[in-house]
C-alpha cells in the first residue's frame, strides 16, 4: 500500500482561486489544478526566498517531500503558462495556520551577558524559549567555527527552532542568510540580552525597530 500523504501546513487561503489567459472564456480552455500545499511551497521558496530545508520546517514536512512538492508546483505553473491553460488553486492535504505565529525561540548574539554589537564576532548565542509571552528558559549555543553567517550558525539555530534574532549591528548579507533559513531579524538592540528579549516580548521593541537599548530594570525606549 502507498504511504498516506501527510498534512502540510499552509499560511492561509489565496485570495484569487482561478487564473486564466486574458480574453478567453474559462469554459473554452483546459483547466489545471495547483494544490494549496503546492502554492504554499512556491510562496515560501520563490516569494519569501527560504532555503528548502527552512521551508520544509514551515510546512511540517521533510526536506525531500518539500522538494517534490515544489518540483510538481513548478511543473503545473509552467504547463498553465506555456500551454495557455486556466490555473485553479484549491485542494491538497493541508492544515491551515495563522498568518502570524508566536516565536517560540529567540536568539541573541551575546558577549558577557550583553548583546554583542558585532554579530560576526560574537562570543556565543543565547537562545530563549518563550511560552505564554514570557521567557521560560535559556540556553547557550556556541558556533563551531566562530559566529557569523559564514559559520553556518543560521542553519544550526534554525534547526534548533529559532525563528527570531534580536541583534546589534549586522550587515545585509547576514540578514539575508538568516531570513533564508526562516529567522526574522531585529537590528539595533543593545544592553543586557535577557532585558532586550523581555522588552521585545513586552512590545517595546518592534520587529522593524532599530536603535533600541535595554538594561537591567529598564524597558527599551526608541
Amino acid at each position: 500500500m502507498p504511504r498516506p500523504v501527510s498534512e502540510r501546513r499552509v499560511r492561509g487561503r489565496i485570495a484569487v482561486g482561478l487564473f486564466k489567459p486574458a480574453g478567453v472564456p474559462a469554459r473554452a480552455i483546459e483547466e489545471i489544478v495547483l494544490g494549496l500545499d503546492e502554492a504554499e511551497a512556491i510562496r515560501l521558496a520563490d516569494l519569501e526566498g527560504l532555503y528548502q530545508e527552512a521551508a520544509a520546517r514551515r510546512m511540517g514536512v521533510s526536506r525531500q517531500t518539500f522538494g517534490r512538492i515544489l518540483e510538481e508546483a513548478h511543473r503545473i505553473v509552467a504547463d498553465a503558462l506555456i500551454n495557455g491553460k486556466a490555473l485553479r488553486i484549491e485542494g491538497g492535504q493541508i492544515v491551515e495556520q495563522e498568518e502570524q505565529h508566536m516565536h517560540e525561540k529567540v536568539a541573541v548574539p551575546t558577549r558577557g551577558g550583553m548583546v554583542d554589537e558585532h554579530f560576526g564576532h560574537c562570543e556565543y548565542f543565547t537562545v530563549y524559549s518563550v511560552r505564554d509571552g514570557k521567557v521560560a528558559s535559556e540556553d547557550r549555543v556556541d558556533s563551531p567555527n566562530g559566529c557569523g553567517c559564514k559559520s553556518d550558525i543560521a542553519s544550526v539555530l534554525a534547526k534548533g527552532g529559532v525563528t527570531m534574532m534580536l541583534a546589534g549591528n549586522m550587515g545585509e548579507g547576514a540578514v539575508r542568510v538568516l531570513k533564508a533559513n526562516g529567522i526574522e531579524v531585529v537590528r539595533g538592540a543593545s544592553g543586557q540580552a535577557r532585558a532586550v528579549v523581555d522588552a521585545w516580548l513586552a512590545g517595546s521593541i518592534k520587529d522593524s525597530g532599530v536603535g533600541c537599548s535595554a538594561h537591567e530594570g529598564h524597558d527599551c525606549a526608541h
